[in-house]
């Protein structure tokens, strides 16, 4: 007995190192191995919505979903972002396919990977952070828009009459059309059943939502068409190695055009924008290490170049996927990896289960993903504190859905920095006029030529027959055109015989001004 007792110890103790060993190199395994199946989960009708919304074969959107897992997910960066197709980019991927073709699209992602791969390098990727937070809620209002008005038409059983204003005037047609129809109403009512199974979703107990809504969603509308063998479309399968089409060589000679060149810049500058702003919001859902922006932009860009060769849908970091995977209770990046080998293992071993999927199930996702990109009650809450950049959201998203997303969102830049330039020569004038004696005027704040009329206009109120002295000393900036300006009014000012106008000079550069013992 006691033999048999001596020659078990080791085994035990060896066995007990062994799990302690696997313990210490991966202590959140198990946590993470959870998480990575809620994300798989999640995101394996988000891709196949994306890529059929987009006008591309589903298998590219689980292309890009794989990528995101199995190469951004590798890399540092973001260690709990999850990234793959995105909502945000249906549009953009759409009119791209439209104007260059599908054989186009690996050169365009390929590009853009690249870009963002410079872009980190030079460090550029923080920078983002200072884009208005309006003009990425307008980029995304104005996306989520266009994208209900174009999957109303899958839903419809018809298709869209053409791009932006297009599609949202051709929609009373398209419904008035459907009462005659009874695959438009079949698809119509189906389409409808799955919104509501997403809205409702979060009603039902906790222990059952564990499952994500989009997938029972898909999954019930699935069902439904096959046990009643309702006449609906479903989505067109060729096979995960047939979709495959790396961008010929002739395609890179179209990087000439201005076209191109401008569908690259807004794929790097949306993609790049809502990565990079999506990490902010998942750093505030987790106490784990905090993004390193620069880093996040190289592995954006690395999935993107992948995504190009390999001729698949362009990726961005996903705050749906995202927030699940850390609500799941990952802790590493090994579950968003794991999460790219169960999208793997799905497209090679059950890639036919695609084609039972209706396509009115999906444009239901969708339109529910693009309902939740139009952010009502903020919009509400900011008109109330900052009218301004209310205006600069409504003004982006509304020249996103009329023109196209590359103007949208250069207009909405363009509004932001108009509104921080006018803000910033916030300039105050203080006039003391006793009615006798001196006249003391003050200007304070930053004086530069747009508040130049107004500046103006104030000291040529001015009385004329007596002394005016004109204090610049609280000025943080005076502008050159401003100077000249006041010079000569300083110069001309008064009527004849009058005292000249005394002037006190802001303080030179470099010197600071006092300021109040603490």
């Amino acid at each position: 007995m006691s033999t048999s007792t001596n020659n078990d110890s080791p085994r035990t103790a060896s066995s007990q190192a062994s799990r302690q060993t696997r313990t210490g190199r991966f202590p959140h395994l198990r946590r993470d191995f959870a998480a990575s199946l809620v994300v798989f989960l999640v995101a394996l009708p988000l891709c196949v919505g994306v890529a059929v919304a987009s006008g591309a074969p589903a298998e590219l959107g689980l292309l890009t979903g794989i990528v995101g897992g199995l190469v951004t997910g590798m890399m540092r960066g973001s260690s709990l972002q999850v990234s793959g197709p995105a909502a945000g980019l249906t549009v953009l991927v759409s009119e791209a396919l439209k104007q260059f073709g599908l054989p186009m699209l690996g050169a365009l992602v390929l590009a853009t990977g690249l870009l963002q791969i410079l872009m980190g390098a030079l460090r550029i990727g923080r920078y983002f952070r200072a884009i208005s937070v309006s003009v990425v809620e307008g980029m995304l209002a104005g996306i989520g828009l266009v994208l209900i008005a174009g999957q109303l038409y899958p839903a419809l059983a018809t298709k869209a009459p053409g791009p932006g204003l297009a599609k949202l005037t051709g929609l009373p047609g398209a419904f008035v059309a459907t009462l005659d129809n009874r695959s438009g109403l079949v698809s119509l009512t189906l389409c409808a059943g799955t919104v509501a199974v997403l809205v409702l979703w979060k009603r039902v107990p906790a222990r059952i939502r564990v499952v994500p809504g989009p997938l029972v969603a898909v999954g019930l509308a699935t069902s439904a068409a096959f046990a009643l063998n309702l006449p609906v479309a479903t989505v067109e399968v060729t096979g995960l190695l047939e979709a495959v089409q790396p961008p010929p060589l002739s395609a890179f000679g179209a990087f000439t055009g201005v076209s191109v060149l401008g569908t690259v810049l807004a794929f790097t500058l949306i993609a790049s924008a809502e990565s990079l702003f999506s990490a902010a919001a998942v750093d505030r859902l987790h106490d784990g290490p905090r993004t390193q922006y620069d880093r996040e932009l190289i592995a954006q860009g690395a999935g993107n170049t992948v995504c190009g060769l390999l001729g698949a849908l362009p990726m961005t970091a996903v705050i749906v996927r995202s927030a699940a995977n850390v609500q799941a209770g990952a802790r590493t990046k090994a579950s968003r990896v794991l999460h790219g080998v169960w999208l793997l293992l799905f497209a090679a071993l059950l890639p036919d289960a695609l084609a039972l999927i209706p396509v009115p199930a999906l444009a239901g996702v969708l339109l529910h993903a693009g309902a939740k990109l139009v952010p009502v009650r903020s919009l509400a809450g900011l008109w109330g504190e900052q009218r301004g950049e209310a205006l600069i959201l409504v003004a982006t998203a509304v020249s996103i859905v009329a023109v196209s997303m590359f103007e949208g969102v250069l207009i909405g830049l363009a509004l932001s920095v108009a509104k921080a330039a006018w803000e910033a020569s916030h300039v105050r004038l203080e006039v003391v006029d006793t009615g006798t004696g001196t006249t003391e005027a003050r200007l304070s704040g930053n004086a530069t030529f747009l508040r130049l009329p107004k500046i103006l206009d104030a000291l040529e109120s001015l009385p004329q027959d007596r002394r005016v002295r004109l204090d610049l000393s609280g000025l943080h900036h005076l502008d050159h055109a401003c100077r000249l300006a006041l010079h000569h009014w300083a110069e001309h000012h008064g009527t004849a015989g009058a005292q000249p106008v005394r002037l006190t000079p802001p303080p030179a550069r470099g010197t600071r001004q006092p300021t109040a013992a603490a």
